[in-house]
């Protein structure tokens, strides 16, 4: 257990987690932070503001009726009733109002059921409303990391990393790292060095039979079609590394240009291979080298004579020599300085450059060279750029420390200017599947933005061990690597920064993820299959209501009446599973615990977050219980029980109450937790199979319970269940009142005199199994329902048992009523419902079911159907005989199934909607969006058409 209750900020988990979007029902009608106008808003508050008379004292005690108080600016203000809002709304927005509306707005505000209303709770629930929607708009930023893996470049030799490449070929995927030095270092997909080799030097400077490289690179690209990387120099060289094995080895070293390559772009056609793939290089004099490879299977250049020793070395200038493989151009004056960035559009048939000439700064320059160039000035130049064709949009970056973004055929004014950065921005990245932007300054900021409204969606400062303060860190020209989809398996895009021999990996959101606020989608289908793994479920009497909590930390409130869901919130804790919920002792608010530690209270009325408790550990929460006085407790593996006062919050977060008693009682995890009001008592139970009685007046252990003759270690008690009427029966108190499941048993205890043990019973119908949640009829407690891991369901007669004390370690059984197959999986949640006048039962299942069924086992439905049903239609109910049958039909089409795939198998752990989210062989052909490398591929209707690339003869022309 990791604790935080001493660390400086134990919200950190709160702030760190994706935010939470509710989708509501349709029939839920407009909010009223929609409905309300600022006008009647004014007319509201006037309403409920009564301005004291001339003569009246400023400030009194309330009155005895409690209906009116005084407001900070001495006026007095008025507590509502239902009748006098309703009065009051038709007045201030017309006399049309639905009275349902107002009813429903009325509960919003009035979440404590005090019965009144008044201009204060009003302005809370309206802020908390037009927060949440100001939230909402608000896109998300791709970032799912708070902080980067990072790892450093140990054979670097301290010298920055010019730029990283991703090699697809051989699966799986590897990173290639260029050190300024000449370093190569291989990485797996974990960025663990695979190997290192360094670039070959110059064969007349030989030295022990080794050419140490003396040089600097300054570019590097990865050419996938013939699985080469390409490294240039400020050498006036280029370094072919041959990556189709495992193994890198250098195998062509061309040199003698003219002057020094500064970038580099790759690009080959995926759909047509047989077309000649394109190399691009861009020089300090500002022009740019263009080689087309005529016949790329069988070699880039000719192969030389003879065998050499080393790399096979070509001499630039005689590159004409090798007319039968390779053709070259050269386009000079493009920029009158060194170009430092190189990308080309294969739809357009563009080149588009950048330097630091304030002329010449970007340019977008035809291959034909049939149509004037679009060029871009700016002061100071441009250090970076990026284009995306589907978005038609350009970014630039530079010493000005602003992020400008351009339209493609306007070069005069930028469509925005996003500042925020405080050094000089050395590399920018667009990320189409977002519609975000990644910028990276100098000081190692980085900051995401988003396209639409321009905001700075996220500020992080990477901690690079290599930082110094007062100190700028020395980077290499191309700091980023971003992979977007389409990725090899198992691959999640993500982005690699490079800082000095440092490179850190963030892990990136595969599409834009859900908007909060209050949204009527009506994209958004309701009614859907739940599918994914239920952890718990509960129901609400008073707002007729079951609520199912899921390990994907999604939450949705159902109508019990029809089967209808009326309110989603999709990562409500972010993306950590929910394991617990409870509601408090109004039935509006909804508790619900989570996996690492974090405890959120939810307004069931409209899925507002209305308060974030402090977690005094980062380990799970396992049980909620909801005191009368609306104290919260609750219990996990930190093995204490923790206080929250919900009742009297006010903020958003509240601050946990350590005052129980409970540190080292328990010696084990804590995973359940039962109150009982009648005796004022509260029972725990923990892994090693101890259940330990509280009293609430103390705060203190009471009772600890343990069950005799178990041999080596305890099995955990995972349920524990108070049967309400025995002990609120002066008669039935001192009998067996609490049942605690433990292995499959079922154990029932009285908390009182001297005699605890009142018998136990093994219940579930295969041996081995466990049973993780009881339930009863309360008011009568005739009946105790257990659910078991096989996801059978057992209803036992318990009205007379347990009422006196059972000897030996097992005892008889009661009266089985009714038990059958409800789920395919363990059942996580039973409850017994009193609706319509009948009892019936709720189950949540890990099969990703949650239904209704009648004592007698018929079906009511499932919750997520296609079709609702009517409670109250008996008929429609499914019976035991009819499922069985539809049961039976299910395994036959399974086993005709399998006998058709033969040996296509799933693996055990692995779930059917697991299964079908996995990628095709297809879809995983990995590309390099970020790289310079362009794919040539037909554009989706409504994008501009490809364009045929011009195979130019060769010339090399004098630069």
């Amino acid at each position: 257990m990791d604790t935080l209750r001493n660390k400086k900020n134990p919200w950190v988990l709160y702030e760190t987690e994706v935010p939470h979007s509710r989708f509501c029902d349709l029939g839920c009608g407009v909010s009223p932070a929609e409905k309300l106008s600022p006008e009647q808003l004014k007319l509201l508050r006037d309403a409920f503001t009564v301005t004291p008379r001339a003569g009246e004292p400023q400030i009194h005690e309330d009155r005895p009726s409690g209906r009116r108080r005084k407001n900070r600016g001495g006026n007095e203000e008025r507590g509502m009733t239902f009748e006098e809002f309703l009065q009051v709304l038709r007045t201030v927005i017309g006399p049309d109002i639905e009275h349902t509306w107002v009813e429903r707005f009325f509960s919003e505000v009035d979440i404590s059921c005090t019965g009144q209303v008044r201009w204060q709770q009003l302005c809370s629930y309206l802020l908390l409303e037009y927060t949440e929607r100001e939230r909402a708009s608000i896109p998300t930023a791709a970032l799912l990391d708070s902080q980067p893996q990072i790892t450093h470049c140990s054979h670097n030799k301290r010298e920055p990393t010019v730029r990283v490449v991703a090699v697809s070929h051989p699966p799986p995927l590897r990173y290639i790292s260029v050190s300024k030095g000449g370093q190569i270092t291989v990485w797996n997909s974990g960025l663990h060095i695979l190997k290192t080799v360094g670039l070959a030097g110059d064969p007349t400077e030989e030295v022990a039979n080794t050419r140490r490289f003396r040089g600097w690179t300054t570019d590097a690209v990865y050419m996938a079609n013939v699985h080469k990387v390409a490294i240039a120099t400020d050498c006036r060289e280029l370094h072919f590394l041959d990556v189709s094995t495992a193994d890198v080895v250098e195998d062509i070293h061309l040199f003698g240009f003219r002057s020094i390559p500064t970038a580099l772009c790759y690009w080959h056609d995926v759909q047509n291979p047989e077309r000649p793939p394109l190399l691009l290089l861009g020089d300090e004099k500002g022009g740019v080298h263009l080689m087309w490879f005529l016949n790329p299977s069988k070699g880039l250049f000719n192969n030389p004579p003879k065998k050499q020793n080393g790399p096979h070395r070509i001499f630039f200038p005689d590159l004409s020599e090798h007319s039968k493989t390779v053709s070259h151009r050269y386009i000079p004056n493009i920029h009158q300085e060194p170009i430092n960035r190189l990308m080309f559009e294969p739809s357009s048939s563009d080149i588009m450059t950048s330097s630091e000439s304030d002329t010449s700064s970007v340019v977008f320059l035809n291959l034909t060279l049939r149509r004037e160039p679009y060029v871009w000035k700016m002061k100071q130049g441009t250090k970076c750029f990026d284009y995306s064709a589907p978005l038609q949009l350009m970014v630039t970056g530079g010493y000005d420390r602003a992020v400008r973004l351009w339209t493609r055929f306007v070069t005069t004014r930028p469509v925005a200017t996003l500042l925020g950065h405080c050094a000089t921005i050395l590399d920018v990245a667009i990320y189409p599947p977002v519609g975000q932007i990644f910028s990276y300054s100098r000081d190692a900021e980085l900051r995401i933005w988003d396209i639409s409204t321009h905001q700075c969606l996220k500020t992080l400062r990477l901690q690079f061990p290599c930082l110094q303060p007062g100190r700028i860190p020395e980077h290499g020209n191309f700091p980023f690597l971003l992979l977007g989809p389409p990725l090899p398996v198992e691959t999640r895009p993500h982005l690699v920064v490079g800082c000095k021999d440092y490179l850190a990996r963030l892990h990136l959101a595969e599409s834009r993820r859900g908007r909060g606020g209050w949204l009527t989608n009506e994209k958004r289908e309701f009614g859907a299959e739940i599918g994914v793994v239920l952890s718990c479920a509960l129901y609400n009497p008073t707002l007729r209501q079951v609520v199912t909590g899921h390990a994907d930390s999604s939450v949705s409130l159902w109508d019990v009446e029809t089967g209808r869901r009326r309110l989603q919130i999709l990562n409500a804790h972010g993306e950590d599973e929910l394991l617990c919920m409870t509601l408090d002792s109004t039935h509006r608010r909804l508790v619900i615990g989570a996996r690492n530690g974090t405890i959120k209270v939810w307004n069931l009325l409209n899925g507002l977050n209305l308060h974030k408790m402090e977690p005094v550990s980062n380990s799970e929460v396992t049980k909620l219980t909801c005191l009368h006085d609306n104290k919260l407790l609750a219990v996990g593996w930190s093995q204490r029980i923790v206080q929250y006062d919900i009742g009297a919050a006010k903020d958003l977060y509240v601050r946990a109450d350590m005052s129980w008693k409970s540190g080292g009682v328990h010696k084990s995890d804590i995973l359940a937790v039962c109150q009982c009001p009648a005796l004022g008592v509260v029972a725990t139970a923990s892994h090693d199979g101890e259940v330990v009685i509280w009293r609430l007046e103390t705060q203190g252990p009471l009772l600890h319970l343990q069950r005799e003759g178990q041999a080596g270690v305890a099995p955990p008690v995972d349920s524990l269940l108070f049967l309400q009427h025995r002990a609120a029966n002066r008669k039935l108190r001192n009998r067996g009142i609490l049942v605690s499941s433990q292995a499959g048993c079922l154990c029932f205890w009285s908390v009182t005199g001297e005699t605890h043990t009142y018998g136990e019973f093994y219940s579930p119908e295969q041996p081995g199994a466990r049973v993780l949640s009881l339930s009863s009829d309360q008011p009568e407690n005739t009946i105790l329902v257990s659910g078991d891991t096989t996801g059978w369901l057992q209803i036992w007669d318990i009205s007379h048992f347990a009422l006196d004390v059972q000897h030996g370690s097992v005892g008889e059984q009661p009266k089985l009523l009714r038990s059958w197959k409800a789920h395919e999986r363990g059942v996580v949640s039973v409850e017994v419902l009193d609706v319509a006048e009948r009892l019936l039962v709720l189950t949540a299942s890990a099969d990703g079911a949650a239904g209704l069924w009648t004592r007698d086992g018929d079906h009511v439905g499932s919750f997520g159907q296609e079709g609702m049903w009517n409670i109250t239609d008996a008929a429609a109910y499914q019976s035991r005989e009819t499922q069985k049958d539809l049961r039976e039909d299910r395994e036959e089409e399974g086993r005709t199934g399998s006998d058709a795939v033969g040996a296509c198998k799933v693996k055990p752990q692995q779930t059917s909607q697991e299964e079908a989210s996995r990628p095709s062989s297809a879809e995983n052909h990995h590309q390099q969006p970020r790289q310079p490398m362009y794919v040539y591929s037909s554009a989706p209707a409504g994008e501009a058409s490809t364009v045929d690339l011009p195979i130019i003869p060769p010339s090399v022309v004098s630069d």
